[in-house]
């Protein structure tokens, strides 16, 4: 059975900081390309920030400079820094497994609330 399981979240005022952590289960973890995406109320889903197998990373243009993707293959754990928080950053942020380029499966977690506010 294939879990992935974020914690983290939580609510920081702006310009704070929190890390979101995914834990896997039941993948080949090194096999996939690992995601971010966050919605908020209203809002359709969106990319965050993507690292690959082979750790390259990408970001959307809001959070450059301030978040970081990371990964750790020998824990299966997908990490998401996040810096400098702003209002706006306000979502569900969900981990997300694509293990397309592998020809292997798809998959999300539950997803966790993070709430910048003053």
């Amino acid at each position: 059975q294939v879990q992935l399981v974020e914690s983290g979240g939580g609510s920081v005022e702006p310009g704070g900081s929190l890390t979101l952590s995914c834990a896997s289960s039941g993948i080949a973890f090194r096999s996939y390309y690992m995601r971010w995406y966050r919605q908020s109320p209203g809002n359709e889903r969106e990319l965050v920030a993507t690292i690959t197998s082979g750790d390259s990373v990408n970001y959307r243009e809001s959070v450059k400079g301030r978040f970081t993707i990371s990964r750790d293959d020998t824990k299966n754990m997908l990490f998401l820094q996040m810096n400098n928080l702003k209002p706006e950053d306000t979502a569900v942020y969900f981990c997300h497994a694509d293990g397309t380029m592998a020809r292997l499966g798809v998959y999300w977690g539950q997803g966790i609330q993070v709430t910048v506010s003053s």
